[in-house]
C-alpha cells in the first residue's frame, strides 16, 4: 500500500511528467475507485432513479457496457454468465451487491449462489428476486442509449421466461441509472483526470513541433502514426485511431498529405487510462519562410471558435436538456456572426459516452432520444464544436475545430486541464534567436 500511494503522489504531483502507474498500481486504483463508486454514487443513483433492483447480465466476451465499468481490474472479462444484482430497501436505505456467480466478482461483490439447492442459474436469480420483492426489476435495455441497452436477446430472454407472471410486470428499463452511474464523475476521479488531459495535452504539443515535423518531408500520416505509437510507449492506450488534418491556402500540390509552410494543421485525439478516457482537437501552423506568427486571419478564425466554446458553456444549466443548449447556443452564435456548427458529448468511462448529446454535425436542429436527455452536475464533457470563415485564397471556409474536456458542477463549468487560446507555431519561436 505505501508503494501505491507513493505512486500515486507521483501521479497527481508530476503534472506533465507524470509517471504512469505500473499495471499492478494501476489495478488497485481501478478497485479503490470503483469501491467508493458503489459505496457512494450507486446507492444516490437508485435513490434518484426510483429504481429499487438493478440486474445486470453478461456472458464472457459478449460484455455489457455497464457490466465492463462493474468489473474489478483482475477481470477482464466476465466469466461464463455473470449476473449482478443491485438492490436498494428504499425504506432503510441498505444496499445489497450480489453476484449470482460462481465467484465473488472482486471484494464488492459476493457470489450468492448456492449451487447445490439451484443448479440453474435463473432459478437462483429468481430467488434473490422473490426474496427481496422490489417494486421495479431493471434490466439494461435502451433505445437511444447504446450503453445502456448491453443485455443480449438470449439473455433477455431466458430472464423473462423463468420469471413468474408477477414478477415480470415489474421488468423496466434500467436506462436512467445505467446513465447516471456511467455519466457521474467522483470527487477522487476528478482529482486524477487533469493529469490524463495534461497527458494528452502535452503528446499534441510534441507531435505538433519540429521534433516530429519536417515541412516538405512529414505526411500527415506520419504524424498520425507518431500519436498512436507515442500513446502507447507512454504506457497509455487510445480508444480511436487519431486524425491529422490539413487546410491549405492556393492549389493542391503533387501529394496532398506531405506538410508543407503555410499548412493550418488539426489533430484529433484521445487516450485511454485508469478506465477514463480525453477527446481532444488542437491546431498548428506551419510558419512560411521570414513569418513570425499565424496570418491574422487564422488568428480572427481561431478567437471566433473560442468565443463559441465560451458561448456554449455559458448556456450550460443543470435541468436544460441537450438540445436546448443547442438551440440557445446556436442563436447566440448567429446573433454573434459566427458560422457554427455543435456537436458535443459526454466523456468518462466512454469516449463518446453516457448523457445528454448537444448536437451531431450533422443534426443541428436536435438529437431525437438522448438529445432530450437533461444535463446533471458532477459530469464530464468534450466541448466539442467548429466556427467556419471565409478567408481569402482557401476554396472552401477554414474550419477551426476546437474539442476540450470539461467538468460540469454547481459552480459551472471549467476545463479539466485548460483550452487552447492560441495556435500552436510549427517551428517553434526560440527566444534566444532573431
Amino acid at each position: 500500500m505505501k508503494k501505491f500511494l507513493f505512486s500515486l503522489a507521483l501521479l497527481l504531483a508530476a503534472g506533465a511528467q507524470a509517471q504512469v502507474l505500473s499495471v499492478r498500481d494501476q489495478a488497485v486504483v481501478v478497485n479503490e475507485l470503483l469501491a467508493e463508486r458503489f459505496d457512494t454514487l450507486l446507492p444516490d443513483a437508485m435513490a434518484q432513479t426510483g429504481i429499487d433492483m438493478w440486474v445486470v447480465v453478461s456472458r464472457e466476451y459478449n460484455e455489457d457496457p455497464v457490466l465492463k465499468t462493474m468489473l474489478p481490474a483482475e477481470w477482464l472479462n466476465a466469466r461464463r454468465r455473470t449476473v449482478l444484482v443491485f438492490y436498494r430497501d428504499a425504506k432503510t436505505g441498505k444496499m445489497e451487491r450480489l453476484a449470482v456467480a460462481r465467484y465473488n466478482v472482486g471484494k464488492s461483490i459476493a457470489a450468492a449462489w448456492d449451487m447445490k439447492k439451484f443448479p440453474n442459474q435463473w432459478d437462483a436469480l429468481v430467488d434473490i428476486i422473490k426474496q427481496r420483492n422490489p417494486n421495479k426489476i431493471a434490466l439494461n435495455t435502451s433505445t437511444h442509449f447504446a450503453h445502456a441497452d448491453g443485455i443480449d436477446h438470449t439473455e433477455y430472454t431466458e430472464l423473462l421466461a423463468a420469471l413468474p407472471a408477477e414478477l415480470k410486470k415489474r421488468v423496466v428499463s434500467a436506462e436512467p441509472l445505467a446513465v447516471r452511474w456511467l455519466e457521474t464523475r467522483t470527487a477522487r476521479e476528478m482529482q486524477i483526470y487533469p493529469q490524463l488531459v495534461n497527458a494528452t495535452h502535452k503528446i499534441i504539443e510534441e507531435g505538433f513541433s519540429e521534433r516530429v515535423i519536417t515541412p516538405g518531408i512529414t505526411t500527415a500520416d506520419d504524424v498520425v502514426w507518431w500519436f498512436r505509437q507515442k500513446i502507447r510507449d507512454l504506457g497509455y492506450d487510445t480508444w480511436f485511431h487519431p486524425s491529422v488534418e490539413i487546410q491549405r491556402a492556393g492549389k493542391g500540390l503533387a501529394n496532398e498529405d506531405v506538410i508543407v509552410p503555410g499548412d493550418l494543421l488539426h489533430v484529433d485525439i484521445g487516450i485511454t487510462y485508469l478506465r477514463l478516457n480525453t477527446d481532444i482537437q488542437e491546431h498548428a501552423y506551419v510558419l512560411k519562410p521570414g513569418e513570425t506568427a499565424a496570418p491574422a486571419a487564422l488568428t480572427q478564425a481561431f478567437a471566433s471558435a473560442n468565443r463559441l466554446l465560451d458561448i456554449l458553456t455559458g448556456n450550460f444549466k443543470q435541468g436544460r436538456s441537450g438540445n436546448q443548449v443547442l438551440a440557445a447556443s446556436l442563436q447566440q452564435a448567429k446573433a454573434e456572426g459566427i458560422n457554427a456548427t455543435i456537436y458535443t458529448h459526454p466523456i468518462g468511462y466512454h469516449g463518446h459516452a453516457a448523457g445528454p448529446a448537444i448536437g451531431m454535425w450533422d443534426m443541428q436542429g436536435g438529437v431525437p432520444g438522448s438529445g432530450d436527455d437533461v444535463l446533471r452536475y458532477k459530469t464530464a464533457y468534450s466541448i466539442e464544436l467548429n466556427a467556419a470563415t471565409t478567408i481569402p485564397g482557401y476554396q472552401e471556409p477554414v474550419r477551426i475545430m476546437l474539442e476540450e474536456d470539461a467538468y460540469f458542477d454547481e459552480s459551472g463549468v471549467r476545463y479539466i486541464n485548460g483550452r487552447q487560446k492560441s495556435i500552436f507555431l510549427l517551428p517553434r519561436p526560440a527566444p534566444s534567436v532573431e
